[in-house]
């Protein structure tokens, strides 16, 4: 990504520090799972904002944004009866379980820490709806590698695991990553390119 997409990979800040983590951890009162500790050991989310899309899903967090879009939903949740399904099988606009991992405009992408058959799966909570898990991914990892996996062969790969919304990587002419469907030729008059394979 450096070679061919520098200002993508720019982004990318650097580790987390582990202090950082435990303290993390001790604020929401629940351990952060393996998979998303690791990605923060490599990139403690973005240095900063930008334009370009370096994930088919939304911008990863650091992890003082994982902490301060946690606390906010559930003080926002307290207040609306947010954590309460509005009807039977539907999911709660937010859970003291849910752990967001990336986000933009208030729509977050969230690992499930609720015990059970969905425990560690990947799904959305929205700043206007209940959260859903329809056509998750299994886990961060599996979202992680797919992404790394398209970078790296060629090919697509999807926000969501049932391959809905099929996202493959571009460049832009600025020489930043962007996640399109297949065939998208530009961003706003802008022509956009397929990447390279290799790039990770």
């Amino acid at each position: 990504m450096a070679r061919h997409a520098p200002r993508s990979a720019e982004l990318l800040a650097g580790p987390a520090d582990s202090a950082e983590i435990a303290a993390a951890e001790a604020r929401l009162r629940v351990a952060l799972p393996p998979e998303l500790v690791e990605s923060l050991r490599r990139h403690d989310g973005l240095s900063r904002w930008g334009w370009d899309n370096a994930f088919p899903g939304q911008p990863p967090l650091q992890v003082a944004q994982i902490v301060a879009h946690h606390e906010m939903c559930m003080e926002i949740a307290g207040y609306s009866d947010g954590r309460k399904p509005a009807e039977e099988g539907r999911e709660p606009w937010w859970h003291p379980l849910w752990i967001p991992f990336a986000e933009i405009d208030g729509d977050a992408q969230i690992i499930d820490l609720r015990p059970g058959p969905g425990h560690g799966r990947l799904g959305w909570a929205y700043h206007d709806d209940r959260g859903t898990f329809r056509d998750a991914w299994p886990s961060l990892g599996a979202y992680l590698a797919a992404t790394a996996d398209a970078l790296l062969h060629g090919g697509g790969t999807s926000r969501y695991a049932d391959g809905g919304r099929y996202c493959f990587p571009y460049l832009t002419p600025e020489d930043t990553l962007w996640w399109a469907p297949p065939g998208t030729s530009d961003l706003d008059g802008e022509p956009l390119r397929p990447a390279p394979v290799g790039l990770t």
